[in-house]
C-alpha cells in the first residue's frame, strides 16, 4: 500500500508510550461492556466508569503519565494510522458533502494492553473497537500481529487499513443513525434474534470500508498489487463462522454477530467494487438469508 508523504490527521492520539495505571484487565473489561449498553439504554457511561475509577483508587497509584522514548516501529505504526485516518477523513467528507450533508471525523486513540475511553476501560483482548460515547477508534496495534499469526488474517498494511476503515465505518453509521436503529432492536428483541441485527450492522461496516477504498483509491491511488487479496484474507479470518470454529471445534449460527467468512467477504467487496454509499440500506432491508 502506497501510504507515505500523504498527509496525517490531526485527531490521532498515541497513548502507547504512557506507563499504565492501576486499572484491572478484567474488571476493566466488564466495566467497558456494561458502559456499552448504559450508553444505548440512554445514560452517561462517564458515571460508570467514574464509580469504577473510584474503587480503583485504593489501588497504588503506580508511575500512570510518565512517558517513554517512541521505537522507531511505534513511529511508523503511529504515522501509517494518521495517514490512514486522513485518507478516511477526506473521502467521507466529500461523499457526505454530496449528500448535502458536514462530516464530523471521529477520533483514534492508539494504546498497548489497556485503555480507559468514554465507554470505560477496555483491554487489549477486546480487539479494534469503536466508542460512541466519545466518538473515538480505538485500536492496539500488536492486534496486527495476532491477526496474522494466530487467526490467519495479514497484517499487510492495506489488510490493517481496512481494519481501521471498518472501525471508522460504525462512526459513519453512528452519524447516520444506524446504531440507534439496532441499539433499539437490541432492547425490544431476544437475544438470537438481534444477533442478527448486530450481524447487519457488522456487514454495513464492511461494506463502507470497502465503499471508503473504492473512492480513496480514485483519490490517492494507494492499493498495490497484492494489497486486495490481502485484506480479503484478514476479512475471511475474522468471519464468526472461522472464529467459532477455531475456539469451540463447532459453528452455531445463532451465535453470529459479524457474519460469516463469505459474507464479510461479499459486502467488503461490493463496497469496493461499487463505491456506492446510498446502497448501505441494503444491509438493513434484505432478508437476512440473502444478507
Amino acid at each position: 500500500m502506497k501510504w507515505e508523504g500523504n498527509k496525517e490527521s490531526e485527531n490521532l492520539e498515541d497513548r502507547r508510550q504512557l506507563s499504565a495505571g492501576p486499572i484491572a484487565a478484567g474488571g476493566g473489561a466488564i466495566v467497558f461492556l456494561i458502559a456499552i449498553v448504559f450508553y444505548f439504554m440512554g445514560g452517561d457511561p462517564r458515571q460508570i466508569m467514574q464509580l469504577f475509577q473510584g474503587q480503583q483508587q485504593a489501588a497504588p497509584a503506580g508511575p500512570g503519565g510518565e512517558r517513554r522514548e517512541e521505537t522507531p516501529e511505534e513511529a511508523r505504526s503511529r504515522k501509517f494510522a494518521a495517514t490512514i485516518l486522513s485518507f478516511t477523513e477526506e473521502v467521507w467528507t466529500e461523499q457526505f458533502r454530496r449528500q448535502g450533508n458536514r462530516y464530523q471525523p471521529p477520533k483514534m486513540v492508539l494504546f498497548s494492553d489497556m485503555v480507559r475511553t468514554g465507554c470505560g476501560d477496555a483491554p487489549a483482548s477486546t480487539g479494534p473497537f469503536y466508542c460512541p460515547a466519545d466518538r473515538t477508534v480505538y485500536v492496539d496495534p500488536s492486534f496486527f500481529d495476532e491477526l496474522e499469526t494466530k487467526l490467519g488474517g495479514s497484517k499487510a498494511e492495506f489488510s490493517q487499513a481496512y481494519v481501521i476503515a471498518h472501525e471508522v465505518g460504525h462512526h459513519v453509521q453512528n452519524l447516520l443513525g444506524y446504531n440507534e436503529i439496532v441499539e433499539k432492536k437490541r432492547r425490544s428483541l431476544p437475544e438470537s434474534q438481534y444477533n442478527q441485527w448486530s450481524v447487519r450492522l457488522e456487514l454495513q461496516a464492511d461494506y463502507l470500508a470497502g465503499v471508503w477504498a473504492h473512492h480513496g483509491q480514485k483519490r490517492f491511488n494507494f492499493i498495490e498489487p497484492g494489497d486486495i487479496e490481502a485484506a480479503i484474507k484478514s476479512v475471511q479470518a475474522i468471519g464468526d463462522d472461522r472464529l467459532q470454529k477455531r475456539s469451540s471445534g463447532f459453528v452455531s449460527p445463532e451465535g453470529f454477530t459479524h457474519g460469516t467468512s463469505e459474507q464479510r467477504t461479499r459486502w467488503f467487496t461490493r463496497g469496493l467494487k461499487s463505491g456506492d454509499l446510498s446502497r448501505i440500506e441494503d444491509l438493513f432491508s434484505l432478508p437476512y438469508g440473502d444478507l
